[in-house]
Order: structure tokens, then C-alpha cells, then sequence
């Protein structure tokens, strides 16, 4: 009869579990370890939230005339250009507000215009004030000569003396007219002269009104918030639209105060979104950090100071800019929430900002009143072609 013969302990179940509690501690050992250099060489150097946002500007289209809305020309979501046209609201009374200021400023310069006329003809009465002066005592010199050998008798005397004393009344008069004839003109020409100046603001203040009968974007972007309509009367300052420049938008990212001890302006930043996933990395920059922790800014701020006190990690918002050239290719919409990683391993930056660190979105604003300068231009031309040789 056989004995049986025994199994190779090596090769048994007990042999086999051990050899998997080997590999699974060595694969544990190696994650702990791969843990340990991932740290120590780039997570230590990282400081990483998911509690933000895009952000950017919101350039508000508003009224700045009461006026009925006459064509809107553009809705939300369209892409608009600098310049181009929104809005038309009804030009009637702008356009009789400016012809008024136009014949206001063509009667004022004739109004001038005679008023230098005017120094002509007091600087000749002057003139003639003068000759009549002359000629009154001359004639009452004469007469005194004549009284000495009995020609004339002292009734002529008398009436001689009366004449000079009123040809210089004459000539003072006409003095004090030419006076203030030239008190209205010294100094000046018919284009800079008060009156005319006055009425060319006139005339471009109604310029300017008129020009607010049509608005214009402002800044490059993407039209939001539209709720103007055709018929609608619309008072002063009443917001019609909004223009975003997506091209400038910026990520508020809202760092847990434990987390900021290494973070400085200008360290790199890495940004992925909600919307585009990890396969859209964006590539920024810190540009501040804000000057306060949300609740502190908050429209009912904390009592710390209350009783019933319990510590809670407050969290403060870091700007982060994007890259420009990304944004075009993957533009990003307000208020998408994005994942922000800041590259913390050179803190040689500044804690504050020591200046703006990017332009401020600006308008561009168009000439104003052209129709009002041309047409100042014209009367005064006209105005110079009508006067007189002098």
C-alpha cells in the first residue's frame, strides 16, 4: 500500500496568500513612498481651491436723455465691436434743440459783428465831436477879438460860449459811447468774443445731446442683461444692456487663511474649469490679494465679539489673471467655476501689490458733437465772408 505523499510547502494556499501580502505591502510601501516624494518635491510647493470663479467687467449701457427708444440693435449673447451701434432713440427734439442753437449762434455773431460796426461809428462821432469843439472856439475866439473893437456885441459873446460848452458835452458823450463800444469788444475778435463763445457751447451742448440719440459699444465684448425695447421711454441713467469684455476677464480665487503664507504677487498659476475639464489647462498669474476676508465685507458683517463665539477658517479672495491668448482660444463666461492651483515655491515677490499691475478697462468715447463743430465752422466762415472791409 502507497503512501501519500506530501504537497510542497512552497507551493500551498498559505504560500500564495503570503506572497500576495507581499506585493500588496510593496504596493502599499511604494504609494506611501511615491506619497511622500510627491510632497516633499511639489504638493508642499502648492496650494490648491476649488472655491473660484471667473470675474470681469460689466460695462453698462445707460440713457443719458429722456428719449423714446427707437431700434435696438443688438441682443444678449451677441458678440459686439467698439463702435459699433446698440441703441437709436428718437432724435426730433435734439434735432430743433440744435437748429435753435444754430440761429442763436449765427444772430450772436451779428450781434458782435455790429458792435465792432458800432467802435466805427462812435470813433467817427468822436471825431466829428472833435471839429465841432474846434471850430466852437474858434468862432468864440473871434467873437472875444471882435467884442474889443465893438462888433460883436455881448449876446454873441455869450451864445460863442454856450456852443463850446456844448460841443464838449458832445465830445465827452461821444467819448463815454466809444468807451463803451470798445468795453464790449477789447481784446477780442469775433470768434473768441464772450457772447459768440457762449453760444458755440450752446450750440455744442445740443450737439452733444443729439449724438446721445444713438449709443454705441463702448468696449469690444459680448452683450448681456438687454431689457430695453422699441416704444420704451426711458428716463436719464436707466440701464439698457451690458457689454463684457471676455477678453479681460480674471479668476477670483477664495484661499482659506492657512493656505496664503506662501503666496506672493506674480507667482504662477495653473487653472482648469468646470466647463472644459482637465483637457483646457489655463496658465495665469497672481496679481493681489484682497484687502479684506468676505464676511468682513459682507452687508451684515460677524459679531466676533459676541458670546457665543466658535472659530470658523475664513477665506480670502486672490485675483489671478489669465493669459490673453488662451481666453481667445477657450473664452471663459462670468461667474464658471474653475480650480486654481498657485505655484508657491518662489516667495521672493511682494506681499501687496506696489502698483496696478494691468490696464483698467476703458471707454473709448467718439468725438462728442462733430455735427456741432462743423456747423460752428460754417457760421463763423459765414460770419467772416458777411462783414464789411473795415
Amino acid at each position: 500500500m502507497n503512501e501519500p505523499v506530501n504537497p510542497d510547502p512552497a507551493r500551498g494556499p498559505a504560500a500564495a496568500r503570503r506572497r500576495w501580502l507581499i506585493a500588496l505591502a510593496a504596493v502599499v510601501a511604494a504609494a506611501v513612498v511615491a506619497w511622500a516624494l510627491h510632497w516633499l518635491l511639489v504638493a508642499r510647493f502648492h496650494t490648491t481651491t476649488n472655491d473660484a470663479y471667473v470675474a470681469g467687467d460689466l460695462v453698462a449701457i445707460t440713457s443719458r436723455e429722456p428719449a423714446t427708444v427707437l431700434a435696438v440693435h443688438a441682443d444678449d449673447t451677441q458678440s459686439v465691436r467698439h463702435g459699433q451701434l446698440l441703441v437709436e432713440f428718437d432724435p426730433a427734439r435734439a434735432q430743433v434743440a440744435m437748429q435753435a442753437a444754430e440761429a442763436e449762434l449765427a444772430l450772436t455773431v451779428r450781434n458782435v459783428r455790429a458792435q465792432f460796426a458800432r467802435v466805427d461809428q462812435y470813433e467817427a462821432q468822436l471825431a466829428a465831436a472833435r471839429v465841432q469843439l474846434a471850430q466852437a472856439q474858434e468862432d468864440s475866439r473871434r467873437r472875444a477879438a471882435s467884442a474889443e473893437g465893438g462888433a460883436a456885441s455881448a449876446e454873441e459873446i455869450r451864445h460863442a460860449a454856450d456852443a463850446v460848452t456844448a460841443a464838449r458835452a458832445a465830445l465827452r458823450a461821444a467819448g463815454s459811447e466809444l468807451g463803451q463800444a470798445r468795453s464790449m469788444i477789447e481784446g477780442t475778435s469775433v470768434d473768441d468774443n464772450p457772447a459768440v463763445l457762449a453760444a458755440i457751447a450752446r450750440l455744442r451742448d445740443a450737439g452733444i445731446t443729439l449724438s446721445h440719440m444713438r449709443l454705441t459699444a463702448p468696449v469690444d465684448g459680448v452683450v448681456a442683461r438687454r431689457n430695453v425695447q422699441i416704444g420704451q421711454h426711458v428716463a436719464p441713467g436707466t440701464p439698457l444692456m451690458a457689454v463684457v469684455p471676455l477678453a479681460g476677464v480674471w479668476v477670483d480665487a477664495n484661499f482659506k487663511e492657512d493656505q496664503l503664507e506662501d503666496v506672493r504677487i506674480g507667482q504662477p498659476a495653473t487653472i482648469t474649469t468646470d466647463m472644459f475639464g482637465s483637457r483646457v489647462i489655463y496658465h495665469g498669474r497672481v496679481l493681489g490679494l484682497g484687502a479684506g476676508t468676505g464676511s468682513a465685507f459682507a452687508l451684515l458683517p460677524p459679531q466676533n465679539a459676541s458670546g457665543n463665539w466658535i472659530k470658523i477658517v475664513q477665506r480670502l479672495p486672490v485675483r489671478v489673471a489669465l493669459d490673453a491668448a488662451q481666453l481667445r482660444e477657450h473664452p471663459l463666461r462670468i461667474g464658471l467655476s474653475v480650480t486654481v492651483q498657485i505655484d508657491t515655491r518662489d516667495t521672493s515677490g511682494p506681499l501687496m501689490s506696489p502698483a496696478v499691475p494691468v490696464a483698467d478697462t476703458q471707454m473709448q468715447p467718439e468725438d462728442a458733437a462733430p455735427e456741432a463743430d462743423r456747423a460752428v465752422a460754417r457760421i463763423l466762415a459765414q460770419g467772416k465772408a458777411d462783414a464789411p472791409p473795415r
